[in-house]
Order: structure tokens, then sequence, then C-alpha cells
């Protein structure tokens, strides 16, 4: 834990007022000047409105790679850092920006932990948009995401991968700012979101992290352009931190796979750790499994780094470190086994398509918003409820075909969740042009 370097609150004052007027004139920061400002907000010296100013100057005025290095440096530093050094093995991470319908997240840790990586994965509370990887998990019966540093740690040790919730003793300094981001209307700073993420999944224990940063109406990043600036930041700062990184900017503008809600997308992603499922999520999970074992070092090559991933398929060595993990997460195996187990909703419902044409987009955005409006209930997710059969984006449809089914046991939340997914759809009688689902690497 960073040591206290409180000092007289009066001269903080002064001094933190000369630091947010260095960089409202976009003056970069010295690293001393951020350690100041690091240790400022732990020891609680600094007043909210003043820091509130500084994440308001930050915004405007944004920061170096080398400030960016700094700051995430002494965010990590800010709380425990999980020490993994007694696991020779290399220790990468994923992460995500988020999406609606993404299945990424339950797969690639036991995929890439089969591959002979190990993947020390914690959410945040930013970490994904909607309905969370912990929630998805959650639908395994007993399954525990809430796992002390030192069972995490032991975890890492025999099975290699863990999904677990972030501890409070994980760079508390990261949520100190993530709450004033969120009352501020900072949260979208591309440079501040670098530093969040860097730091947090550096404290982790990672040697190298994988990003996925997602782009369009199912993200936090609505355009391109902003996606791009994510992934070169990351990157460029992890670099800074010597670390390595390497980021895949993909396409978001529609759910991704078949399926949205809980436990159906952990149906589709036993699916996916089988080598089958839906082509678009299994192109992903391939190309990002393909960025983790190479940046490891398990494989060397494009072809090789394939190799290992479609082994780790056709083996179900992925499916069986998968079902490791949950076990040792205090879920239940069965499930697993027996994806039929998992509770179905009572009622189905057929969306029709109000005339004939093509898929011309879809809202994810507001898919996701009618599964909630169907699936909440007393603050919990219902795991049996979503939808699945999602008619894709260039698909060719007929008046009254199906664009997608619903699974849902309240029949007074299903007219407002029918009027959100009617209103994602837009049919046009033109095919689009594909966009392409990998957009760019950044490396």
């Amino acid at each position: 834990m960073k040591k206290s370097t409180t000092n007289n609150k009066k001269d903080h004052e002064v001094s933190f007022t000369q630091l947010i007027e260095k960089k409202r004139d976009g003056i970069e920061f010295a690293q001393e000047e951020i350690r100041r400002i690091v240790d400022g907000i732990l020891d609680g010296v600094i007043p909210s409105h003043q820091l509130s100013a500084l994440c308001m100057a930050i915004y405007f005025k944004g920061m170096s790679a080398q400030e960016l290095s700094d700051l995430s440096e002494e965010i990590m530093l800010s709380g425990e850092v999980v020490d993994l050094a007694a696991i020779s093995k290399p220790k990468i991470d994923k992460y995500s920006t988020g999406g609606v319908g993404d299945k990424t997240s339950l797969v690639l840790p036991a995929l890439s932990a089969a591959c002979g990586v190990v993947v020390p994965m914690m959410t945040g509370v930013d970490d994904e948009m909607c309905i969370s990887t912990i929630d998805k998990l959650s639908a395994i019966p007993g399954f525990k995401a809430d796992l002390s540093i030192a069972q995490f740690i032991k975890q890492m040790l025999t099975v290699r991968c863990a999904v677990a919730k972030q501890p409070a003793q994980i760079a508390p300094v990261d949520a100190i700012l993530y709450k004033l981001r969120q009352e501020t209307g900072t949260l979208p700073s591309l440079h501040l979101l670098t530093a969040s993420i860097l730091a947090r999944k550096m404290a982790e224990g990672a040697e190298g992290l994988v990003v996925d940063v997602k782009w369009g109406n199912g993200s936090s990043l609505k355009t391109l352009e902003e996606a791009k600036q994510l992934a070169r930041s990351i990157t460029r700062v992890a670099r800074g931190m010597n670390r390595r990184s390497v980021a895949l900017v993909t396409d978001m503008n529609q759910p991704l796979g078949d399926s949205v809600g809980t436990a159906l997308e952990i149906k589709e992603a036993l699916e996916l750790l089988k080598g089958n499922g839906p082509e678009d999520l299994k192109d992903l999970i391939m190309k990002l499994g393909m960025e983790i074992v190479r940046l490891a070092g398990v494989a060397g090559s494009t072809l090789s780094a394939k190799q290992t991933i479609e082994k780790a398929f056709q083996s179900g060595a992925a499916l069986e470190t998968f079902k490791a993990m949950v076990k040792a997460q205090g879920g239940d195996v069965t499930y697993i086994s027996d994806p039929e187990k998992f509770p179905k909703a009572m009622f189905m419902k057929k969306l029709p398509a109000p005339k004939r044409g093509y898929v011309h987009t879809i809202d994810a955005g507001l898919v996701v918003e009618g599964v909630r409006a169907l699936a909440e209930e007393n603050g919990k997710l219902d795991p049996s409820v979503g939808v699945t059969n999602i008619m894709k984006v260039g698909s060719q449809i007929k008046q009254g075909e199906p664009m997608l089914v619903i699974h849902y046991n309240d029949e007074s939340k299903l007219a407002s969740a029918i009027e959100k997914f009617r209103e994602a759809y837009r049919l046009a009688p033109k095919r689009p042009n594909p966009s392409d689902l990998v957009v760019e690497r950044v490396a």
C-alpha cells in the first residue's frame, strides 16, 4: 500500500490550486506532481471541488503519454498489487470496453489458460455495458465472484484463470476518481480512461494486456475515431510502463452472437468453448485469442497462434478449463455439463418484421434496454429472460418473419420491451454494405 504523505491541509490546497492552473494552461505535470495528486486523493486532503476542477482541466487539455504512464503507475500503487511472481507462465489479461451480447470475456480466460497463459481477470464497475460478465456468470448456481486477493492468487496457481470482482484494495484511487468522473461529466475523457484501465489491469498482476475497444450504438464509445484514439492511447501508455499491449478496434453496431440475456449467453458461451456457436463471435474470439497467445510468447506466428487456439477448442481443453474455473469459484458444474438445467422462461414470443426487406441497422443499446426491462426484478436479473435468434444486419427478411425471439416470464413488462425491440430494427429495400467486425489492430 502506498504510504500516506499527508501534510498541512492548507498547504495542500494552495499547491493543488497551482496544479489546477498548470493543467488549465495545458502545461505537463512532472512525475512528482502526479504523485502529490494521487497521494492527496488517497489521504482525502483534496477538496472535491478542486478535484472536480482538475478532472475538467484534464478533460479539455488532455495529458501526454508520459503523464499518463506516471498517473497509471501511481494509481496502481495506491493500493495492493497482486504478486504473481511465483508463477512462471506468462500473465496476460484481456479488457473490453463492453458490448451487447459480447461473450468474449466468458470464453477467453479459459481458452487462453488452456493454451498455457495465466489470465488474472478482475472486472470493475465500468468494464461493460448494461449486462456484465459477472451478471452472466451469476446465472450459474453457487458461482462466487467475490474473491479475496489470496483466493485469487491461489486460483491463478491452480486453474490459471479467474473472473472475479475487483476488490476494494486494488487501485482505490481509481474508484474515487471514477465516482467523481460520473458526477462531473468527465467519464468520456479518453486520457483518464486510459489511466484507469492500465492502473487496474497492472495491479491485478498482468504483464501484458489485449484490449477490445468497441465502438457504435452498443458501446460507450459512439464514434470510430474515439475508439481508435483510445486504442492508440492504451498501447502507447502501456509501452511507457514497459508493458506489452495490443488493441483491436471492433464494431459494436449490432448485438454480438445470437442471444442477449444472462443464462442464454452462458449457454451460447458453452457452445463457443466447444468451437461452435455464431460466426461473428467465433471470429472475434479467434482473433483476440491469437493476440493473447502471441503476446504471451506461447505462439510465435499468426499460423501457430491459430493452430494453438484451434487445438484448445478441438481437444476439449477450453471447456474443461472453464469447468475447472467455475468449480473453483463455487459454481455448480453440472450446469456446464448439461446446459439444459438452466432455467427456461415460461413464455416465448417471436417479433415479426413489419415489412419485407433487409436488416439495415440494429440499435444494440435498445435491444439490451428491452432485455433489462424484462429481466430486472428487485435489483437482480432473471437468468431465464432475454432474446435469441437475432436477425443480423444484412439479412434478408420477409414480412412477418421473426427478427428475434423474446423469452419472458412477466406479461406486464412485455409491451414496453417490444416497443424497444421494434425501435431497434431498421429495415430497408437494399442490402447494406457489410462492415468489418475488426476495424483496426493497434500494437
